[in-house]
């Protein structure tokens, strides 16, 4: 089995662009993963969703570990073929959703026991069980369990989470074992003070990563802090392996977060703004169901090659989607995909080209010249 590996092709500033080869496929850099929780991403076939250009999905450990089991999805060959997806898969390590679950969760050195959403049924994560769920998954890449505290939160606060996650990341590490072929992935922690940042970066480049996430961020910050954050905590990561930013985001968060260093993204914001009637073109943004697009029959987009855009008029989808027809969800979701993977490939080409600067001005002028429709 070939091995996983990551190649820097270009940088420009900051940026970069690259190949990360796993046995399921290759991973263009920079990569914009669309988030597919329950083994699908909402409202897309599979290969709907490689057509917009994606090389790799996320996979929800928390949710799948509950319904319908890991177990049950190794019995039925794993998670590329239970849900159709031969492509690479990352899976998170459930510790974000678990964290999440307010008066529901009980957590120790250990790990996190827990009662279930779904049943009220109880259960126990820790870095073990989360490495052995992710392995009854098939994940290419797994990720690292740790603790996600919400922001704000005292540093007090962030560095005791932050130093148990360096705990469990080595358990995660001793636990992963030897897996040809697959990758485990380190999470930095530390919030937004930058001293706790290089001393998590600094245990997980000790403990040694296939690549490595800066986590914590997106969860209540502001852009402006993330921003700050991402100013150095990538540089704090190892340069010759994939750095993965967990959980963003708007597409100005994700050029952003490109041009200071980052290589892979994912977020559920494309999918679940496609349904509920946010959509993002080269001119802003479009709040379809509002009255002015009843009577336009102008496409979405008219740079965009998704079937959105090829085959309907802003007409036709505000009807669909005020009828609340099953179309208007699978359409719209199409649309936002396709848009982000159209993104990333114009960063890729960029940063390739060394014109990064341009790309970034000319994203941003379109945007504030365009129209950006209320909610």
């Amino acid at each position: 089995m070939s091995k996983f590996s990551f190649e820097l092709a270009a940088t420009d500033g900051k940026a970069r662009t690259g190949l990360i080869s796993t046995p399921r496929g290759d991973i263009r850099t920079p990569a914009f993963m669309p988030v597919g929780t329950a083994a699908t991403v909402k409202a897309m076939l599979p290969e709907s969703v490689a057509a917009t250009g994606a090389d790799i999905l996320l996979g929800n450990t928390y949710h799948l570990m509950l319904r319908p089991t890991a177990e049950r999805i190794d019995r039925l060959g794993g998670l590329h073929k239970f849900m159709n997806w031969q492509k690479p898969i990352l899976t998170d390590s459930g510790g974000f959703q678990v964290m999440s679950l307010a008066g529901l969760r009980k957590m120790s050195e250990e790990g996190v026991k827990f009662s279930s959403h779904i049943d009220g049924s109880k259960h126990m994560l820790t870095p073990e069980r989360s490495m052995e769920i992710q392995k009854l998954l098939g994940s290419d890449i797994v990720m690292c369990f740790d603790e996600c505290p919400a922001l704000p939160a005292s540093e007090e606060e962030v560095a005791a989470s932050m130093r148990m996650s360096m705990r469990w990341a080595q358990r995660s590490r001793d636990a992963f074992g030897d897996r040809p072929g697959h990758a485990l992935f380190g999470i930095q922690q530390g919030g937004v003070t930058q001293e706790l940042r290089a001393e998590s970066a600094e245990k997980l480049r000790e403990i040694g990563f296939e690549g490595y996430a800066v986590g914590g961020l997106a969860v209540g910050e502001g852009q402006e802090a993330m921003f700050g954050v991402l100013d150095y905590a990538p540089d704090m990561l190892p340069e010759d392996k994939p750095r993965y930013l967990m959980g963003v985001g708007k597409p100005d968060d994700i050029v952003g977060a490109v041009a200071r260093g980052i290589d892979m993204m994912d977020c559920v914001l494309p999918s679940r703004s496609g349904r509920t009637g946010q959509l993002f073109t080269r001119k802003g943004v479009v709040n379809i169901k509002n009255a002015r697009h009843a009577d336009d029959p102008r496409p979405l987009d008219e740079a965009c090659s998704c079937p959105a855009c090829r085959n309907y008029s802003r007409a036709y989808l505000h009807h669909v989607f005020r009828a609340q027809e099953m179309i208007s969800g699978m359409l719209l979701t199409w649309h936002n995909l396709q848009y982000y993977q159209d993104l990333m490939q114009g960063m890729r080409d960029a940063i390739a080209a060394g014109t990064f600067a341009e790309f970034q001005k000319t994203f941003h002028e379109e945007r504030a010249n365009g129209d950006i429709e209320p909610l």
